[in-house]
């Protein structure tokens, strides 16, 4: 009878030994609690099966919740608002309303969509406008444009920085979370007119803007995509 522990047998088996153990130190195991990959908070999709599917934008994932029943920190919204203020009240009355608000990753996004929305109007791309924008808001900008047209003009608009961003005001209103930022940025915009001929503002030189625009959503709706509803120039 041949004996089942020979030779082959043995190194057959110490060699199976080696493989898995480089397979296993080259592509690693999971343990269930790796990290889930960033996400931004301003814009997403939704979908009757996923609420939670996010557009690939910059932005910073919201912090772990908070156990349920544990009081909020006062000093949460210190980079943005003193403890007390209208704007901490308004961000906590936010918070009340929607738990999953994260405001840092709220307003890379909101940088992000300034940036897209001046350079939509310059262009004129209604498309994604109508993505970004309330109605009212829309119909405004959309009229700028046609009237652009009808002039013959062009708008090149760039933005070159984002310099600073603050919250302004923020709240829960008529069943809408609102909140306000305070945008301080640095611009390259010029206007031609059918002719070409330089009408307005200078390609080869900046300009410090400031505005304040105003983002809002329902409040519970299954639709999580802020709109801008508002914009104020010159505070």
């Amino acid at each position: 009878m041949q004996d089942p522990f020979d030779a082959s047998t043995i190194i057959f088996a110490l060699l199976a030994i080696f493989v898995l153990w480089k397979l296993r130190s080259v592509l690693g195991t999971r343990s269930g609690a790796e990290k889930p990959p960033a996400q931004n908070s301003f814009f997403k999709t939704s979908t009757a099966t996923n609420d939670n599917k996010v557009v690939s934008l910059p932005g910073a994932a919201p912090p772990p919740a908070a156990p349920a029943g544990a009081p909020a920190d006062p000093r949460r919204w210190q980079a943005y608002a003193e403890p007390g203020t209208r704007v901490a009240n308004g961000l906590d009355a936010i918070v009340a309303s929607d738990p999953g608000f994260d405001l840092d990753s709220f307003i890379a996004g909101a940088k992000s969509a300034y940036e897209m929305i001046v350079t939509a109007f310059a262009t004129g791309d209604r498309e994604l406008l109508a993505r970004l924008l309330d109605k009212e808001v829309y119909d405004s900008f959309v009229a700028a444009i046609e009237a652009r047209a009808n002039r013959g003009e062009s708008l090149m608009t760039k933005v070159v920085s984002i310099d600073k961003t603050g919250v302004f005001d923020a709240g829960v209103r008529d069943g809408m979370l609102q909140v306000t930022l305070r945008f301080m940025t640095t611009l390259i915009s010029a206007t031609h007119d059918k002719d070409g001929k330089l009408i307005d503002g200078d390609p080869e030189k900046t300009v410090s803007m400031v505005d304040l625009w105003t983002f809002a959503r329902a409040a519970g709706a299954r639709d999580p995509n802020w709109k801008l509803v508002a914009t104020q120039t010159g505070h």
